[in-house]
């Protein structure tokens, strides 16, 4: 790496949420700044660091979990005003620790995300956006889709105030006095916004959960830009953006704060699309990283990287280097007085504390086994921070789990039919077993034994269409006593399908779904949610919902309003398992629908050639990975015995690791597409009013895998035979 920075621990806080971490502005040039960090416990908490020592300046006592944290100031003035959102009051206090201001809100919502821009307060709940002026409300805005994020500044050229709010919905919105003038669709979920300025230009970045970096262009109305970078290695979420000069060569550099623990600083040019952005520094701390800040915070003159994780651990990444007390010669670090001091009165403090717990832990066995010892032992809520997305390019969701204690065990329980697959940077033991008790057995129940010191646990599921059930999540920390959480995760009947914002090919040939009944706009909004994932909470009058699946590329388009819905698609698998969810649905709730399914044969065709491309690629890279297995066998390593190979087989064996990583990140891909097929060809049929016979479900596997596309046309359509003949 081009930047070497060493690792400084400070102090640990509660658990923290996203963006509750800033630094002041120093008095002067060079000089160590105080950090102001918030926990979920309510505690806001001003320090900084002198010789080696945290000094606090003030802290609050404990009070509702504080879910932002800003630091601004009037115009013309340093940004040295700490203001929190906690529920739905906003409070200021100065950096000495006076509370200058309390504001109600008025929302109904929980504070989310804030901003502060001089006299101008945005805040952002689930759906709802409110800005205020001098605390007086200025207009408001209810989004249909669920905000992430919010930011403002002044327009260079118009000077125009314009706020910008990230939704889950692939989408982000600028707005005017409280009213969207545009609406920009990105491909991934947008999860953090970042102003990014230098010199004189001002540049709007974003980050998304699939670990991407974009640039929007808002000043000239544009939208989207052009991804600034693109990690394909790495797909975790971005959680925390902050842009400073680390490198000192007087260009800003991007740092970026992952779900995963990464901290990686980039070098980037936002302004020439040919000087591509490389990192330069990378640090993995295993606890995701909610919030980070650049500036000077222990030593005088040097620059860090300032981090906070999730069970609230703050520690630096600094350019001073840390081990200039190393002695080579002995191997051994040389510490002074004060330092031998320091370590040995935390030593004594460490060993005070052990002897509490280990008292205290034996006072209340002792008063459990007591006969009159009638009070419950308090159990308080473990706090778990849990994720469980799509992955588009590989079709399989990821499940992350992370408390801010270590965990002990994970049980998995699925009443549906899902997969568990490997993930490198899983280190626990997994064993599968049998509800034998149960009448309805469960198609599946894993344990995950964590090794020692492990809060963060990341699971890849392997789901497939057609069936819906719910993911249960039992995290077991290592507490006493002993206590578990029960975490529940949907699995949609289409849960490989994923929301696009619109969808302009008209040229597919499409069957249609209508549906006629009794039935509400609430109600059919909610059966939808049921059925597809990614569906807004809220219903328009007349809503349009187009989606896409990950593993075949195929359309799905809903529109709907009271009493009608109108569904169509290229794949006849996805209306026919649409068509069964729904009439469950409908049947429920005892509401009376009219079903007209309408079947263009021509989808079948047109699937099939969607497929045909996927299908010959793995087939392809399936039988490469069989010959470099074999060659690997027979032990072909030397120079001398390669010479002898043909060119084929050579250059399998040059790209040996390519074949490894591309079974690693698909694996059963290729029986996954047959799956897809066999059901396609199932649903087809049902519809039909016909039921395939194993022999034609044999049949059709033995063409998939000698593959015939006439062949397998012929089995989905015989009636083609019968023209041909006449």
């Amino acid at each position: 790496m081009e930047l070497q920075l060493s690792r400084v621990d400070y102090t640990v806080a509660g658990v923290t949420n996203k963006n509750c971490m800033r630094l002041l502005p120093p008095s002067t040039s060079k000089e160590p700044q105080k950090v102001a960090i918030a926990d979920s416990e309510g505690i806001l908490q001003l320090f900084s660091v002198r010789r080696d020592d945290i000094q606090i300046h003030f802290k609050t006592l404990p009070g509702p979990p504080i879910t932002s944290l800003k630091v601004a100031g009037a115009s013309g003035t340093a940004n040295d005003k700490i203001f929190i959102a906690a529920g739905n009051e906003v409070k200021g206090y100065t950096k000495k620790g006076k509370l200058f201001l309390v504001f109600d809100s008025g929302m109904t919502e929980t504070i989310n995300s804030m901003f502060v821009l001089g006299n101008e307060l945005f805040l952002c709940g689930r759906h709802v956006y409110n800005h205020y002026r001098d605390c007086k409300d200025v207009g408001s805005y209810l989004c249909g889709d669920t905000i992430v994020d919010v930011i403002a500044f002044y327009m260079t050229k118009t000077r125009r105030l314009t706020s910008l709010i990230a939704c889950e919905g692939r989408m982000i919105r600028v707005l005017e006095h409280a009213r969207v003038t545009l609406s920009m669709e990105v491909e991934s979920s947008p999860t953090v916004l970042h102003i990014y300025e230098d010199d004189d230009s001002r540049t709007v970045l974003f980050g998304t959960v699939d670990g991407k970096v974009g640039i929007l262009d808002v000043e000239s109305l544009g939208g989207f830009q052009r991804w600034l970078i693109l990690n394909d290695k790495n797909l975790c979420p971005i959680l925390c953006i902050h842009s400073y000069n680390m490198a000192g060569n007087g260009d800003k550099n991007l740092i970026l704060g992952r779900q995963d623990g990464n901290i990686e600083i980039y070098y980037v040019n936002v302004h020439d699309e040919m000087d591509a952005s490389h990192i330069i520094f990378l640090e993995n701390c295993n606890e995701s990283i909610t919030s980070l800040q650049c500036g000077i915070v222990a030593s005088q003159g040097y620059d860090e990287v300032l981090a906070v994780t999730y069970s609230g651990r703050i520690f630096g990444l600094t350019t001073q280097v840390t081990d200039a007390n190393f002695d080579g010669s002995t191997g051994s670090y040389v510490f002074s007085n004060d330092a031998s001091n320091k370590i040995a009165k935390l030593k004594t403090d460490v060993e005070e504390l052990q002897a509490q717990v280990r008292k205290e832990r034996e006072r209340y066995q002792e008063a459990t086994l007591n006969s009159n010892f009638m009070e419950l032992s308090a159990i308080s809520l473990i706090p778990v921070n849990s994720t469980f997305v799509l992955d588009r390019k590989t079709a399989t969701y990821l499940l992350i789990l992370e408390a801010p204690t270590a965990i002990d065990n994970i049980l998995i329980e699925c009443n549906s039919q899902v997969d568990l697959l490997d993930v490198e940077k899983n280190t626990a033991v997994v064993s599968y077993s049998l509800d034998t008790h149960s009448k309805a057995k469960p198609h599946l129940l894993a344990t995950y034994r964590c090794q020692i010191n492990t809060s963060r646990i990341e699971l890849k599921i392997q789901t497939s269409e057609g069936e819906k059930g719910v993911l249960q999540a039992y995290v077991s920390p290592v507490l006493q006593p002993k206590c578990s959480r029960l975490l529940q995760f949907d699995i949609k009947a289409l849960s490989l399908h994923y929301r696009v914002n619109e969808y302009t090919d008209l040229d597919r040939p499409y069957s249609q779904l209508k549906l006629k009944g009794t039935f509400t706009l609430a109600e059919i909004h909610n059966w939808i949610s049921q059925c597809l994932p990614e569906v807004p909470e809220k219903p328009q009058i007349d809503s349009s919902l187009f989606f896409q699946s990950s593993i075949l590329g195929t359309i799905l388009i809903c529109a709907y309003k009271k009493g009608e819905a109108d569904f169509k698609s290229d794949n006849i698998m996805t209306l026919c398992v649409l068509k069964e969810a729904l009439s469950v649905e409908a049947t429920k709730r005892k509401a009376k629908i009219e079903i007209n399914l309408e079947i263009n044969d021509d989808c079948i065709n047109h699937v099939l050639k969607i497929i045909e491309p996927q299908l010959l690629e793995h087939k392809s890279f399936l039988k490469d990975r069989e010959l470099y297995q074999a060659l690997h066998e027979l032990e072909i390593g030397e120079e001398e015995i390669r010479k002898y190979l043909s060119d084929k087989y050579r250059t399998i064996l040059k790209k040996g690791n390519e074949l490894n990583e591309h079974f690693n990140r698909y694996p059963n891909y290729l029986n996954r597409l047959y799956d897809s097929i066999i059901k396609l060809f199932s649903s087809h049929n049902k519809l039909k009013g016909t039921q395939p016979g194993r022999q034609k479900i044999d049949q059709l596997q033995a063409n998939l895998e000698n593959y015939s596309f006439a062949n397998i046309v012929t089995l989905f359509r015989p009636e083609l035979i019968k023209e041909n003949l006449n």
